[in-house]
């Protein structure tokens, strides 16, 4: 549900990225021109396709590093300790998820009516293998572990201790 906000803002947001000289009313409004409500939607498929994995590793992953150091020191992590985890937790996850997140950019900023704009998420990676290999994949890893370990410490920081507040 969060990707149906997220996908028309990244579309626009990176779209605005590779067309400095344009404004961001501008590429909003010749999207829509040109293609319509769902060229907002574009990589909305192959956004959640990304979401979902990373969910599924950045969370079990975030709570057993939690039990691992509660076990460890014997007792429950502290907040900040959490945030810590949760920036590995994060960091991880967006690493062994880069080649979903290069996928959808280029999914995202495909011209229309190309192959790339149909939204298939394996053909993506097979063009992006096939011309650019692994290194391809993985374009923007480090950028993308930095941003993500962040936001998992603040968030998933901020979490516990609203949690630790409550409760």
């Amino acid at each position: 549900v969060a990707c149906l906000i997220r996908v028309p803002s990244e579309v626009v947001k990176q779209r605005a990225q590779v067309s400095p000289s344009s404004s961001t009313l501008r590429i909003l409004s010749q999207t829509l021109y040109h293609e319509g409500i769902q060229g907002l939607y574009r990589g909305y498929k192959s956004t959640v396709l990304r979401e979902i994995p990373f969910s599924l590793v950045q969370f079990p992953l975030w709570e057993s590093l939690k039990d691992l150091w509660s076990w460890k020191q014997g007792h429950v992590v502290d907040s900040w300790q959490s945030a810590v985890c949760g920036a590995f937790a994060g960091g991880f996850a967006a690493a062994v998820t880069t080649p979903l997140d290069v996928a959808k950019t280029r999914i995202m900023l495909a011209k229309a009516g190309s192959s790339n704009a149909s939204g298939n998420v394996l053909a993506a990676l097979g063009g992006i293998w096939r011309t650019q290999g692994l290194s391809g994949l993985f374009a923007g890893v480090v950028p993308r572990m930095a941003a993500i370990s962040l936001g998992g410490f603040i968030f998933l920081g901020t979490y516990e201790k609203t949690r630790q507040l409550l409760l």
